[in-house]
């Protein structure tokens, strides 16, 4: 009898805040809800995204983002010019071709490629800091990263290739993006067709 008078001490669910209504279970159970981890602590994961531009690889990550703690997104390096509305150092690390080659030759990337007449590469050291601090990882790469990376990571890697519902639905995406010239474009979208060939 004493249990079911607890329970109904427990207001109506629909009638208090979140905060309320967690003190009010803490309260019927007698103890306090732990933030500490229910089981043990796996190895971080890395998480490699890619697939062909305009696939909504940035929509994907910025929900991720938004979802899940402790998820860090390594930021590539590109000598690609800045596009508007990116943000160097959140988007990408906006460096020289020569800045770029430098991190070549110091050996502080991962991987590196010329995707479009542009270099791209992941840092080495984003991601040990963040493994290190216990931090899932994800990359944003192209088609050639995610083999170098599959090549290097093997079955410690979490592999994500994004298509479009439709080849015309891909085109209308890069379309709207207003970010490439006709002759880009072009290249984009037979690139694009290449690159689910892998799929």
């Amino acid at each position: 009898m004493a249990d079911t008078q607890k329970f109904y001490s427990v207001p109506s669910l629909d009638k208090v805040s979140k905060p309320e209504l967690l003190r009010a279970l803490e309260s019927s159970l007698a103890s306090s809800f732990s933030s500490d981890r229910i089981c043990c602590a796996p190895n971080p994961l890395i998480i490699v995204i890619s697939g062909p531009s305009g696939v909504g690889k940035d929509a994907v990550i910025k929900r991720l983002r938004e979802v899940r703690e402790n998820l860090h997104f390594v930021v590539t390096a590109t000598s690609r010019g800045i596009r508007p509305g990116e943000v160097d150092g959140k988007d990408y690390y906006f460096v020289s071709k020569e800045e770029f080659l430098s991190m070549v030759e110091k050996d502080e990337l991962v991987e590196y490629a010329v995707v479009y007449g542009d270099y791209k590469g992941i840092p080495k050291k984003q991601i040990r800091e963040f493994m290190a601090k216990g931090c899932d990882i994800v990359l944003r790469v192209d088609i050639q990263g995610a083999e170098t990376l599959r090549k290097t990571l093997g079955d410690s890697g979490v592999f994500i290739f994004l298509v479009a519902e439709s080849e015309l639905a891909l085109v209308e995406r890069l379309i709207e993006r207003k970010t490439e010239s006709k002759e880009e474009l072009l290249v984009r979208i037979a690139t694009a067709r290449e690159e689910v060939k892998f799929c």
